[in-house]
């Protein structure tokens, strides 16, 4: 068996920063996360969110791209969200993401970071690069 230890910090937005990620598409996206998690072979270490943006925590094995991680998580969650009874089918995730690298001892720190998204914010405490998900900031045609 290999050994790695890869450990990243990706963060996305709703398209155009839409305040809309709450309530049932919240528990909706949480669902996908970790089911898509177990599928990819995924360590989700932790996740959080405000309405408009994602935080999460995870573990990707080396034969799977960052990318298509990314990829393949909101791809099945804006598709789950928007098949939701009563949705309109109108849900989707901005172009881009930011993903961080980080090291087995600042793992701890990251995982409280993401998981207290909702306090950070409310009480104006975010940490700049913790909250980058793309170069320019608008939707891109990528991802």
């Amino acid at each position: 068996m290999t050994f790695w230890r890869l450990h990243y910090h990706i963060i996305w937005t709703t398209f155009q920063r839409e305040r809309i990620l709450a309530g049932d598409r919240e528990k909706m996206f949480y669902g996908v996360l970790y089911q898509k998690g177990r599928e990819l072979g995924l360590t989700v270490h932790a996740a959080g969110n405000v309405e408009d943006h994602v935080h999460v925590v995870v573990s990707i094995p080396p034969k799977i791209a960052v990318a298509e991680c990314v990829r393949q998580i909101k791809g099945a969650s804006a598709f789950a969200i928007n098949h939701m009874p009563g949705g309109n089918g109108t849900f989707q995730w901005q172009g881009g993401y930011g993903a961080l690298s980080i090291d087995e001892r600042s793992l701890p720190a990251v995982m409280a970071y993401a998981i207290n998204q909702k306090e950070h914010h409310r009480k104006d405490r975010c940490t700049p690069i913790y909250e980058k998900s793309d170069d320019e900031g608008g939707a891109s045609g990528e991802m």
